[in-house]
């Protein structure tokens, strides 16, 4: 295939990570090594960034800064959350895309994010080749949720995992020292449709009487009266309870448990939002159980933790973000990075690739023999699964008061060429 010259543009999505800056100085800092990128470009706050024509030169920046990407968290080119339609429903967004990309000539364009960016790039991608504009697609596998088709695990979990794993433990042994009059806790974590940041948590329990004691996932049909059986059988056996429950675990008939103001507020992409199980979960307890009952609510904390990010994750994130600009550099388009996991011990995960579409049009959750037979707590396998994605510590560096350094770019914008959007 014949070397297709222009300049490669990349951009972030959807909710930050701990470690999708390293997907980006992974981009970065393969593409400076092919001579077939004009320019290196970075999109300010996703592909709204493209239709704004906020269009930044990576290559003046320092390499230093480059470097620090893989020690700083969040999305450091700017995030956004703006979902574009259908071509038949949205089809100006989409040619207006193509307009920027021709007029700063950009033939390779490489999205970072979970289902709706990969559907994003692979509209782009059809729409490309319909206008007869030569151009590479490629997705870059990004969240914390842990549910994209088609790939063993996500950049990004791995962090969140170790985080909650710990939070678990630590918030532990909280209530296990004031369990007297703090008997119980709930620690709610994200995760809407899928259990894999409340499982990690499970992760921390060692021994029997190790936090978390009940582990509660959207997989799994919540029934409140087994739930006070469960915590009942804890307290009676331990003394104390310590929870770790996803945000979107649901009744039976696929009712949320806690639903924003008692309804169904959505976010842009038209996801239900959610919030506030731990406090359902702790009314639950003190009125059906009769104990006190404290509720912790990490928030965005989980997805930014930084000082205590996988290594494994980091590096991985890396890897999928170089191996997306080696694959477009060689002809390869409409396909998203995925991590092929070789085995467990010791670990060994390399890369592989999937249909954009195939991506954008799945949704992967954890398997219901993953948990154990009564449904609160994880099994040996999902252990075995999470366990090798926790290991390693990302260096950090601090400064003279101890506090970790990060990063910002000084974005140096390309001139506009197109009409205002």
């Amino acid at each position: 295939m014949a070397e297709l010259k222009g300049s490669c543009i990349v951009a972030q999505s959807g909710g930050p990570t701990t470690v999708i800056n390293s997907s980006l100085c992974g981009v970065a800092q393969e593409a400076k090594k092919h001579k077939c990128f004009d320019g290196i470009y970075a999109s300010l706050n996703g592909i709204l960034g493209v239709l704004r024509e906020e269009i930044f030169d990576l290559r003046k920046e320092k390499p230093s800064t480059i470097e620090a990407l893989r020690r700083t968290p969040a999305a450091a080119a700017g995030s956004c959350r703006y979902k574009l339609r259908s071509l038949e429903d949205n089809r100006e967004d989409y040619e207006r895309i193509l307009d920027v990309f021709k007029a700063h000539n950009i033939r390779y364009f490489f999205y970072a994010g979970g289902n709706d960016s990969m559907d994003t790039a692979d509209k782009l991608s059809q729409l490309a080749r319909e206008a007869g504009y030569e151009m590479r697609a490629m997705g870059v596998p990004k969240t914390i949720d842990n549910d994209l088709a088609c790939t063993d695990h996500c950049p990004g979990f791995g962090s969140v995992a170790k985080f909650i794993a710990t939070m678990s433990m630590e918030a532990g042994r909280d209530t296990e020292a004031l369990y007297t009059t703090d008997t119980c806790t709930v620690l709610e974590t994200m995760g809407r449709n899928a259990g894999w940041i409340a499982a990690a948590g499970g992760c921390a329990q060692r021994t029997p009487v190790d936090a978390p004691h009940l582990v509660y996932v959207p997989e799994v049909a919540f029934d409140m009266k087994q739930f006070v059986k469960d915590v009942k059988k804890v307290l009676h056996k331990l003394g104390r309870c310590f929870i770790t429950a996803s945000e979107g675990i649901q009744d039976k008939d696929g009712n949320y448990i806690a639903e924003i103001g008692g309804g169904f507020a959505k976010d842009s992409f038209g996801h239900r939002q959610l919030g506030g199980v731990a406090e359902t979960l702790r009314e639950i307890i003190e009125n059906k159980v009769g104990v006190k009952c404290r509720s912790n609510k990490l928030g965005t904390c989980q997805r930014n933790a930084m000082h205590f990010a996988s290594k494994t994750d980091s590096d991985e994130a890396y890897r999928v973000g170089a191996q997306a600009v080696r694959e477009a550099a060689k002809g390869t388009t409409g396909k998203m990075v995925t991590l092929v996991r070789k085995s467990n011990k010791p670990y060994r995960c390399t890369t592989g690739l999937a249909d954009l579409s195939a991506v954008a049009n799945g949704e992967r959750k954890v398997p219901r023999s993953w948990m154990n037979k009564d449904g609160n707590h994880i099994t040996r396998k999902m252990r075995d699964y999470i366990t090798p994605l926790m290991r390693g510590e990302v260096p950090i560096r601090v400064d003279k008061d101890g506090l970790p350094v990060f990063m910002r770019f000084e974005k140096k914008f390309l001139p506009k060429k197109c009409q205002a959007w």
